[in-house]
């Protein structure tokens, strides 16, 4: 089991940027995959991007603003988010799957959100 605890949510305007951070704890790591997804209010969860090992795979409407990466000596996964849109705004949840994927149902370790607000 793998316990996942998201931070670096806030407020910012547009144009502006953000770095999420997902640290784990349990069991190791670098065994799983770890994925960032949103959910806006009334959307449904969307895939942002996920990362295993030094393989990263990205949403295609978010690849060249958002950047994956990790630091297994701290369990910890980041967010780089730049040129922040106020379409960005969510709910940004980091997950944990045995392998890459972008589909949410597949991924059995969450931890509890950080809100993201972008203004206009």
């Amino acid at each position: 089991q793998v316990q996942l605890a998201e931070s670096g949510g806030g407020l910012v305007q547009a144009g502006g940027s953000l770095r999420l951070s997902c640290t784990a704890s349990g069991r190791t790591f670098s065994r799983y995959a770890i994925g960032w997804f949103r959910q806006a209010p009334g959307k449904e969860r969307e895939f942002v991007a996920t990362i295993k090992g030094d393989t990263t795979y990205y949403a295609d409407s978010l690849k060249g603003r958002f950047t994956i990466s990790n630091d297994n000596s701290k369990n910890t996964v980041y967010l780089q988010m730049n040129s922040l849109k106020p379409e960005d705004t969510a709910v940004y949840y980091c997950a944990a799957a045995q392998s890459l994927a972008a589909y949410y149902r597949l991924y059995a370790y969450w931890g509890q959100g950080t809100q993201v607000t972008v203004s206009s």
